[in-house]
């Protein structure tokens, strides 16, 4: 597994190094003594697909709150998405900043979303759907987001966002977030 860190400190872009022969290929996409060696968390308690039919769907941005704060390990098992994590742990010299990875079947690769950061993605094709290991189970007490078009996060969404849900849409600008 190649490991390489993104802009934002404690996030990764975790790509395969696949073995391939005549019949194909084997990776692994997920090694405990690989990602302890990272420093990254090992231990997933929750796994969900989501499935988005639309080109240009938007999701996000979502996080959940101690004492549910969770580590996400994303990736894209058909069609492309435009993944966003953005840092909002309090104190961080990032805060309110974001990055962003095309997670596609064909790299094979995924996100590690550490702990205080929201994430969201937009589809960049029609039928796409993610993967999400999740290292605390889902606890709708103590979710939260912001706002994916808040103009603050200058995230430069590559397609004119579709199918925003009545909840994402709602969700507060940066500035009247409550960060994780």
């Amino acid at each position: 597994m190649i490991f390489t860190p993104l802009p934002l400190p404690g996030a990764w872009e975790i790509g395969l190094e696949p073995r391939s022969d005549a019949r194909g290929l084997f990776a692994r996409i997920f090694c405990e003594r690989e990602f302890a060696a990272n420093g990254l968390v090992t231990h997933w308690v929750q796994m969900n697909v989501s499935l988005s039919r639309e080109r240009g769907t938007l999701r996000g941005m979502h996080f959940q709150r101690a004492p549910a704060a969770e580590v996400k390990l994303v990736r894209c098992l058909r069609g492309r998405a435009f993944d966003v994590i953005v840092d909002l742990r309090p104190g961080s010299a990032n805060f309110g900043r974001h990055c962003a990875v095309t997670l596609d079947p064909d790299r094979r690769n995924a996100v590690y979303v550490p702990e205080g950061f929201a994430h969201g993605f937009q589809t960049l094709e029609p039928d796409t759907e993610l993967q999400y290991f999740h290292s605390a189970a889902y606890a709708p007490e103590h979710e939260g987001g912001v706002n994916a078009l808040d103009p603050a996060l200058g995230i430069d969404w590559p397609l004119p966002p579709v199918n925003l849900s009545g909840r994402d849409r709602a969700l507060p600008p940066l500035n009247r977030t409550d960060p994780p």
